[in-house]
C-alpha cells in the first residue's frame, strides 16, 4: 500500500457562526432527480443545480498531467488538529478535511462546483411527492477493510446515525441540524422529535430506498456532508463506534474514532502522530475512483498563519488554506500558486428592533441601507472577485433573483427617509466581533468602521460594542442585545433554506424576527418554500420570498459575497479548489 501524508489548516463544512477558528467557506448546489446533474439544470425535489464551472482560477493546473514520483507525499499546513476521524461526530473544518480523503457519502459535490453527482450511489430517482429517494448502489467497491459496499452497509449506516442516544446524540450535530430527531429522542414536554428521516430498507444489495418524513429542498444535497458518509459496518462493530462518553465538558471517543476509521475513500487511514502534530493517510490502491497520484497525504497542523506560509516559501510544506487576503499578491510574485475558491458566502448587517423600537419602522432599515457604501467596502477591503450581495445568499442558489429591491448607495435618501420616519437623530447599538477573521470578514474592525462612518454621516448616533467572537460576542447576538451587528455564513448545501431558512426560520433569533407583524408571515412563506417538492415551483416561491424579504421585510442588510482562496507550491498540480472546502486530494501531485 503507498501512503499520503497532509498538513490541516480548514474549518469547518460550513463556516458556521459559532466555529472558534478563522475558516474556510463552504458552498453548495441542488441534486437533479435522476443523479444526473449537468450545470444549469434544476430537480424535482433536491434543489436547483449550480451552473458554476472550474476556473483557472479554481484549480492549481489543468488535470491530467502525471507526477514526477508516483510514491511521493504531498504535505498539506492544517490551522488546528482534528477532534477525532469519525465524520458523524465531527462539526470542525479540520476533521472534515481529513475524513473527506478516507470515506465517501451516496453523493457528493462535482469537484470545483456545487453540482450534485453519484459517489456509492450510481443513480438516485425520488417519488414525485419527493418521500421515497432510491438509491442505486455501485458495485464492486469495497471497504478499507476489504469488506464489500453493498444496500445492507448503506442502510447499517443510516440506522446507526438515527440510533444515536445521551453524548452520541449530542455530538451527531449535523444530524441534529439537518434530520432532527434521533430515535425515541423526545421533546421536553415528552412528545417525540421530529424527524426528517423516517427509515432505509433494502430492496436488493445493489438498491436502498430512503424515506423522508417531508418533502424538502435540502434533501438529497445534505447526503453529501461529511456526516453523512457511509463507513464500514464491520469496523463499525469491532471498534465499538458508537461509544462516545461524556466527559465534563468534553468527549472520549472510541477506538474506531481515534485509530481505525474506514471508509472507501482514496486514502486510508494509516496514524495521527500527536507529538509531531501530523496526519498520515496511505494511498488506497484498491479505489474504485481515480487512483491517488500521490503514494503518502500528511496534514501537519501549524496553528499560525504566518508560520503556515514561511513554511511553504522553505518547501517543508506542500500548500495550506485561506491565506491571508493581503497576501495573495506576495505569495503569487515569490510562485506560489494562489487557488481562488468561488464564493459560496454572505455577509451582512443584522438588525434587532428588541431594544430601539425605531428599527420596527421599515423606512428606518431601508435608510441604513441606503447609507451603507457597500460598493467602495468590497472595493477597498475584499480580495478581487467579491461582490455586493443583493439578497442573502449567492446566485448559484436557486430561487436568486436581480429583481429585488436594491440599495445603492444613496446617503440623501437615507437621511430623507430618516427624516420621514422621525428618526433624523436615531441612536444605533452597533457591535462588532474581536479575535476572529472569516473568509467573508477578514478584519472585522474595519468593517465596523467604515459602516460606522457611513452611518453618521447620514445622522445616526452609533454607539460601539466589540467583544471577542467566542467571549461574549455570539452570545450577546444571540440573546438580542444588539441593535446591528456584523455576522455571515458560508453554505452548508445548495438549497436557498441552508441561508435563509437558517436566518429567519426562528423568530426568537438573533433577529428579533418575534418582534414585526411580518413575523408569522415570514416562517409560514419559508416553510412553504423548502416543502415544495417541485423545483420549477419551488422556485418560484423562492423568487418571491426574496423579493418580499429585500422590499417589505429587510431583517438584515445583505452586505457582499467574498471569495477565499488556498495555495500551493508552483510544482503542485491537480487541486481543483471548492465552493465548499470539499477538496479531494485524489488528483493532486507535485512535478518535481
Amino acid at each position: 500500500m503507498a501512503a499520503v501524508a497532509v498538513s490541516l489548516s480548514a474549518c469547518a463544512s460550513s463556516d458556521r457562526d459559532n466555529a472558534t477558528t478563522p475558516s474556510g467557506p463552504a458552498a453548495t448546489s441542488a441534486a437533479n432527480p435522476t443523479g444526473e446533474a449537468p450545470a444549469g439544470t434544476e430537480d424535482t425535489a433536491g434543489g436547483a443545480t449550480s451552473s458554476a464551472a472550474t476556473s483557472s482560477a479554481a484549480t492549481s493546473a489543468a488535470a491530467g498531467g502525471e507526477p514526477a514520483n508516483a510514491d511521493g507525499t504531498f504535505i498539506f499546513g492544517a490551522a488546528a488538529a482534528p477532534s477525532m476521524f469519525d465524520p458523524l461526530y465531527a462539526t470542525d473544518g479540520e476533521t472534515f478535511r481529513v475524513t473527506r480523503q478516507i470515506s465517501e457519502g451516496l453523493v457528493q459535490f462535482a469537484p470545483g462546483t456545487t453540482d450534485l453527482e453519484g459517489a456509492l450511489a450510481e443513480s438516485w430517482e425520488p417519488s414525485a411527492d419527493g418521500l421515497t429517494w432510491t438509491f442505486k448502489i455501485r458495485q464492486g467497491v469495497k471497504f478499507h477493510d476489504g469488506e464489500a459496499l453493498d444496500a445492507d452497509a448503506v442502510c447499517y449506516n443510516f440506522d446507526r446515525m438515527y440510533s444515536q442516544v445521551d453524548a452520541g446524540a449530542n455530538q451527531a450535530q449535523y444530524w441534529s441540524d439537518t434530520m432532527g430527531g434521533f430515535k425515541g429522542q423526545k421533546n421536553e414536554d415528552g412528545t417525540d422529535k421530529a424527524s426528517l428521516y423516517k427509515s432505509c430498507t433494502v430492496s436488493d444489495p445493489a438498491t436502498a430506498v430512503l424515506e423522508v418524513a417531508r418533502a424538502t429542498s435540502k434533501f438529497p444535497s445534505i447526503l453529501a456532508l461529511p456526516s453523512f458518509s457511509i463507513q464500514s459496518p464491520k469496523a463499525l462493530e469491532e471498534y465499538d463506534a458508537n461509544n462516545v462518553v461524556a466527559e465534563g465538558d468534553s468527549y472520549k471517543y472510541p477506538s474506531y474514532a481515534l485509530e481505525h476509521p474506514t471508509g472507501t475513500g482514496a486514502f486510508t487511514f494509516t496514524k495521527y502522530d500527536t507529538a509531531n502534530g501530523t496526519v498520515e493517510l496511505t494511498r488506497n490502491d484498491d479505489y474504485w475512483g481515480e487512483k491517488a497520484k500521490v503514494k503518502t497525504l500528511i496534514f501537519r497542523i501549524i496553528p499560525d498563519e504566518t508560520a503556515r506560509k514561511q513554511e511553504l516559501q522553505a518547501g517543508t510544506i506542500d500548500g495550506y488554506d485561506l491565506p491571508n487576503p493581503g497576501d495573495w499578491a506576495s505569495l503569487t510574485e515569490g510562485g506560489s500558486n494562489v487557488v481562488v475558491r468561488p464564493a459560496f458566502n454572505v455577509m451582512y448587517l443584522g438588525l434587532n428592533p428588541k431594544n430601539n423600537p425605531a428599527l420596527l419602522d421599515l423606512k428606518v432599515r431601508q435608510a441604513i441601507a441606503y447609507a451603507l457604501n457597500r460598493e467602495q467596502f468590497v472595493g477597498s477591503q475584499l480580495p478581487e472577485g467579491a461582490q455586493v450581495a443583493l439578497e442573502y445568499y449567492p446566485e448559484t442558489v436557486e430561487g436568486w433573483t436581480d429583481t429585488v429591491e436594491q440599495y445603492n448607495y444613496d446617503p440623501e435618501k437615507a437621511k430623507a427617509l430618516l427624516a420621514e420616519a422621525g428618526q433624523s437623530a436615531m441612536t444605533l447599538q452597533f457591535w462588532w466581533p474581536t479575535e476572529v477573521s472569516r473568509p467573508y470578514m477578514p478584519d472585522p474592525k474595519s468593517v465596523f468602521q467604515a459602516f460606522k462612518a457611513d452611518l453618521e454621516a447620514v445622522g445616526i448616533t452609533v454607539v460601539e460594542t466589540s467583544k471577542p467572537w467566542n467571549g461574549g460576542y455570539l452570545d450577546g447576538v444571540d440573546a438580542q442585545d444588539a441593535d446591528a451587528f456584523l455576522l455571515g455564513w458560508t453554505g452548508d448545501y445548495p438549497a436557498a433554506d441552508n441561508f435563509i431558512g437558517t436566518f429567519f426560520s426562528d423568530p426568537t433569533g438573533r433577529f428579533g424576527i418575534q418582534y414585526y407583524d411580518y413575523a408569522s408571515a415570514l416562517v409560514d412563506e419559508l416553510a412553504a418554500a423548502d416543502s415544495e417538492p417541485d423545483a420549477d415551483a419551488r422556485a418560484a416561491l423562492y423568487v418571491s420570498l426574496n423579493e418580499k424579504l429585500l422590499s417589505e421585510y429587510l431583517p438584515a442588510v445583505p452586505i457582499s459575497h467574498s471569495p477565499p482562496a488556498l495555495v500551493v507550491a508552483s510544482n503542485v498540480e491537480g487541486l481543483v479548489a471548492s465552493p465548499l472546502t470539499d477538496e479531494k486530494f485524489n488528483t493532486v501531485y507535485k512535478t518535481e
